[in-house]
């Protein structure tokens, strides 16, 4: 009976002690990043910005192809094509490269890509060919692509895993800047000092890109005298006080998983509906709301995507209150609504319209994204490839619009509605994660 008794006192002492190391654990939280990973962290966190501005800046090449080069809409969507078309090529191959070179090797064929397709606008405008411009937008695309695949494991990897979460968060921060400094870029360079002629505006083009493939050639450079510490993956398990939680284990085939390919899907139509949405916003400000090709720069980049930034900070302090299915869902019904309007031309209040899209899309990548990879173990990163290919949405979509909009750029806005229908059955319904 003593035994008994000593042995019930020893084993209530031992779970007291784990519980007070447990709240000491707590407590001491992990910090954002740690003091090594502080070059590398700043480096990385650059590429987000980068290709923010890259993507950003096709919207004003559209509009102006259609001036200079004398395309139709329909023709300038396929500026979106090659860009987005190379993120569905290049996605697969990017993922291969870094698994077996790393990191740092993906980030410099990124870059290298990136300059290269820069440069190649040189010769492009000295040839005045909108099918060379092309070419040099998907080798821009597919360096583009590479960062995106590198860059957001890369970053979550610099650092204590519990704050891989906070350390993403903050990189397409910087992403959302990069979309708002685009059009006011180009804005600048392009409209603000393009001639009537062609060879005139093509020059204009033909100087920003070589300053952006300077700059990008610049910072592969020194990037590649940055010594990268031994970084721990993000994926295989997470510290909980004295315990290592294992990420389970699916038993079943990743395309078995219907939340998974629902959200690939749901993914692919919201690129699609972005990458519409943008693609003719200069054109329903020059159209329907009588601004100058300058103006409608500026309110895209100050308004339009500075509300895609105000969105995703709201979004992730809203999710502390609402499921983040749910408030896809809320987001999606403001998109659908907002459609309706703008397609109205009814002014001003369909310009507003307009503009709040841009704060309703916020939310949708990354949350169909996070939702989509729930419970999927192993299969996490090979997911996390097919899911980023849905960005070839943004491929076909402004084709489409733009055969409409050739008509009435208004009614082009109609057309989104689809996408977000299927968004929001996805929010609605196939987002659950469907267990044995």
């Amino acid at each position: 009976m003593q035994r008994l008794l000593e042995r019930h006192f020893v084993a209530k002492g031992l779970k007291r002690l784990k519980k007070k190391l447990n709240k000491m654990l707590i407590n001491n939280k992990p910090t954002f990043t740690e003091p090594k990973f502080l070059v590398t962290l700043v480096f990385v966190t650059s590429l987000f910005l980068f290709w923010g501005v890259a993507i950003s800046l096709a919207d004003v090449l559209n509009r102006h192809f259609q001036q200079v080069l004398h395309v139709s809409k329909a023709e300038s969507g396929l500026v979106q094509f090659s860009i987005f078309g190379a993120y569905f090529i290049m996605g697969i191959p990017a993922g291969l490269f870094m698994k077996r070179y790393g990191y740092k090797m993906g980030v410099m064929l990124g870059l290298s890509l990136f300059a290269v397709g820069a440069f190649l606008f040189v010769p492009a405008a000295n040839a005045e060919s909108f099918g060379f411009f092309r070419l040099a937008l998907f080798i821009v695309g597919c360096g583009l692509s590479t960062l995106e695949t590198v860059a957001h494991p890369f970053v979550a990897s610099l650092g204590h895993q519990e704050t891989s979460d906070q350390r993403v968060n903050f990189a397409q921060s910087f992403n959302a800047l990069g979309t708002m400094l685009g059009p006011l870029i180009g804005g600048f360079f392009v409209f603000g000092s393009a001639g009537d002629s062609t060879t005139d505006g093509l020059s204009s083009i033909k100087i920003l890109y070589i300053v952006l493939g300077v700059l990008v050639a610049l910072v592969a450079l020194s990037f590649s005298f940055v010594k990268v510490p031994a970084l721990t993956d993000p994926h295989v398990s997470v510290k909980q006080g004295f315990e290592m939680e294992e990420l389970p284990v699916p038993s079943r085939k990743l395309f078995h998983h219907r939340h998974f390919v629902s959200a690939a899907i749901a993914q692919l139509f919201n690129v699609a509906a972005q990458a519409g949405t943008w693609a003719f916003f200069i054109n329903y400000c020059h159209e329907k709301m009588g601004m100058t090709d300058k103006e409608a720069s500026t309110y895209m980049g100050f308004f339009f995507m500075g509300l895609l930034l105000v969105g995703r900070f709201a979004g992730t302090a809203l999710m502390r209150f609402i499921a983040p299915n749910k408030l896809l869902a809320y987001f999606t019904i403001g998109s659908i609504i907002s459609c309706i309007i703008v397609a109205q031309s009814w002014g001003w209040p369909s310009f507003i319209a307009l503009l709040m899209i841009n704060f309703f899309f916020s939310i949708m990548f990354p949350t169909i994204f996070s939702l989509g990879l729930k419970n999927l173990g192993s299969h996490t990163q090979q997911a996390s490839s097919f899911i980023s290919m849905g960005v070839v949405g943004g491929a076909f979509f402004p084709i489409f619009m733009g055969r409409i909009a050739d008509q009435d750029v208004a009614h082009a806005y109609y057309l989104p509605i689809i996408c977000y229908v299927i968004i929001l059955l996805f929010a609605i319904k196939f987002y659950k994660v469907k267990h044995q």
